[in-house]
């Protein structure tokens, strides 16, 4: 190395000066204003359920806004559900609907452990058990036989797998036949299926797994009934099994 490039001098490498700290702040905030538009937009009708968005460049120079600053707002908006890439077609704003919008809910389920995870169950028994009593009233023959035939499932099932399946198909079309889809998007979200395999798995292993069992049988023998009031107390109990079989393990779940 000649002595110029020593000293700094033409021939030397500058290293690049690290992002600073007021740079990356200034990019999120014009991502979140981007952001911040684009849902303005969607909020007063220019940009419908459906619709597609003007291509990237288009839309960046609509909105005043770097391409960068517009990738980076279509990405969080699709993670949120709000927007939706099809492959070859564009981005578009999805129908909006809550399983669209809550889609993304699932996961503090999934990822909740130890006193949040229970407090998500209390939450799930709060919202349940009234979805039930709902379904009681309003469900058809066809709902009903569909909840039969997943019942059976659960009665049927033999590894862990097949009953957590049958499980979580019982509840969501008791739920769904609540008609609320807002709240049938909320209760979904509530149903972690890897915590389900663990309350099942324990169930099976401590030989007890009849219990379960007959808390989806009184389930729906109260909707045989159409008697909300029962169909509630049934599904309360059911959840308050698991919640009770979740405390008594909370060792494994911290």
């Amino acid at each position: 190395m000649d002595k110029a490039t020593e000293a700094g001098g033409v021939g030397a490498t500058v290293p690049a000066a690290p992002p600073s700290p007021e740079a990356g702040t200034a990019r999120t905030s014009v991502t979140q204003r981007a952001i911040a538009q684009i849902k303005a937009m969607i909020a007063d009708g220019t940009l419908r359920a459906g619709q597609r968005l003007p291509t990237e460049r288009e839309f960046a120079v609509q909105l005043g806004l770097s391409r960068s600053s517009m990738r980076e707002a279509t990405r969080a908006l699709t993670s949120l559900g709000v927007l939706e890439a099809r492959h070859g077609a564009g981005v578009y704003v999805t129908g909006l609907r809550p399983s669209d919008l809550l889609e993304t809910f699932g996961v503090v389920a999934e990822f909740s452990r130890g006193t949040a995870l229970i407090e998500l169950i209390q939450v799930r028994r709060i919202l349940e058990p009234y979805a039930t009593s709902i379904a009681a009233a309003r469900i058809t023959p066809e709902q009903l036989a569909e909840v039969h035939t997943h019942l059976e499932r659960i009665g049927e099932g033999t590894s862990v797998e097949e009953m957590v399946a049958a499980d979580l198909d019982f509840h969501q079309a008791i739920v769904s036949a609540a008609g609320n889809s807002a709240l049938t998007a909320i209760v979904e979200g509530l149903s972690s299926r890897t915590f389900r395999a663990r309350v099942w798995r324990g169930h099976k292993d401590a030989g007890v797994v009849s219990r379960l069992r007959n808390d989806h049988d009184r389930i729906y023998q109260a909707l045989i009934q159409r008697d909300p009031e029962a169909a509630r107390a049934a599904a309360t109990t059911h959840i308050l099994e698991v919640e009770n079989w979740l405390r008594a393990n909370i060792a494994d779940y911290q």
